[in-house]
């Protein structure tokens, strides 16, 4: 692989383990078990059946958590502990290195594009979920899972453009993150003061 493919590969991993950590594995490893992909060794791992097994069941619980209101922010919080390494270690993985400065690098950066993009999406779920309408929480999801997919058929197959894409975003979730922030410390505000009336 390239420098641009390895790039791609590591910092879409990350972006995507920050959306679906168990659907990136699942598919990733499924596509390289089969040979429609190349890993680096470093990755062989997530073609194992034994991986690809538990991935499968945990996608399949994150699918359906997804889609109800409050289990999303629920399943959202208590996957803010496992995407975010998982995200590191999957970029440190996908740049193939034995530098352990480059490794720390890609570790510490992948975490970081993890954590970020984690953030926007539990985020932006939690304000959804104050909207009485719940076909938009459903429609969130499907729109993350139709993201998630996009991302990972450009990381492999147009890995310039993947990253170009992903400057954008970054951009995006700079400027969307306080905004997001503000409106959960109003949310909660609001909790506070119907709980005490």
């Amino acid at each position: 692989m390239d420098a641009i493919s390895n790039l791609a590969l590591a910092s879409g991993l990350s972006w995507a383990s920050g959306l679906r950590l168990y659907l990136t594995v699942f598919v990733v490893g499924l596509l390289a078990k089969f040979g429609y992909i190349h890993l680096p060794a470093t990755l062989d791992i997530l073609s194992n059946p034994i991986i690809l097994g538990m991935a499968g069941v945990l996608c399949v619980v994150e699918f359906l958590a997804d889609k109800i209101p409050y289990v999303d922010s629920a399943w959202d919080s208590i996957q803010t502990f496992i995407r975010i390494p998982a995200g590191a270690l999957l970029a440190m993985g996908a740049i193939n290195t034995s530098d352990p400065m480059i490794a720390t690098l890609a570790a510490i950066l992948g975490g970081s594009l993890t954590g970020a993009t984690h953030a926007t999406k539990a985020g932006s779920r939690a304000l959804i979920n104050t909207s009485p309408d719940p076909v938009s929480n459903v429609a969130a999801s499907f729109s993350e899972e139709g993201m998630l997919i996009t991302g990972d058929w450009l990381v492999f197959s147009h890995p310039a453009v993947f990253i170009g894409l992903l400057c954008g975003f970054i951009m995006m979730m700079f400027l969307l993150l306080p905004k997001l922030w503000q409106g959960i410390k109003s949310v909660l505000v609001h909790i506070g003061k119907v709980t005490r009336s």
